[in-house]
């Protein structure tokens, strides 16, 4: 590696470090387990979805429930995350700070609602593709603006709730893609 490029790289990364101090240092004074906020995060948003799925799963599909759910997870848990890197969006309030993103949302809740709606739709033999657009526009346009009125999340720059509802439905037509693609790959070996 040239001289230049290590030092750039040891820049970088000390100001990673130095950001991160300063998330853990916000987060203590300002998120921490003695705030309404955080037992809020963690009881409604992070602990309730995931008991709720806990109780309401059909046992019978959980593969295909887990794996769509663990593909919403990732996605959204990668796009939430670059966001937060471009400053398009932020959480004043965190489960943690050494995870960037809101792990409730990311691994609770969005996860969870997705998972539901396809079971339902499965279920119920109802179109997967309009309910995931209803989910999408509920958390667009009523849950994002809500936690927006009460600080929990916060739009920056050229961020808006439609691009929001663009990217939830990005997220969703590429994880039912991919678990469409592993659906077939189990029931015939030569697929691909």
């Amino acid at each position: 590696m040239e001289q230049q490029q290590m030092e750039t790289y040891e820049k970088i990364n000390s100001m990673m470090k130095d950001v991160t101090d300063l998330r853990v240092e916000y987060w203590h004074q300002y998120s921490n387990f003695q705030s309404w906020q955080f037992w809020f995060i963690f009881v409604l948003m992070f602990l309730t979805p995931l008991l709720v799925l806990y109780f309401t799963i059909d046992r019978k599909k959980i593969f295909l429930l887990g794996f769509y759910g663990f593909n919403i997870n990732t996605w959204f848990g990668l796009i939430d995350t670059w966001g937060n890197k471009q400053g398009l969006w932020g959480y004043p309030y965190e489960l943690t700070p050494y995870i960037p993103g809101n792990l409730s949302l990311d691994t609770a809740l969005i996860p969870v609602l997705f998972i539901l709606v396809y079971q339902w739709t499965l279920n119920h033999n109802k179109n997967f593709y309009l309910y995931s657009i209803v989910l999408s526009l509920f958390l667009s346009f009523i849950l994002k603006p809500t936690l927006v009125m009460h600080n929990f999340f916060l739009l920056h720059k050229w961020a808006n709730y439609f691009y929001l509802f663009i990217f939830y439905c990005i997220i969703f037509l590429f994880s039912k893609l991919l678990t469409n693609i592993f659906l077939k790959m189990s029931k015939n070996s030569s697929f691909l």
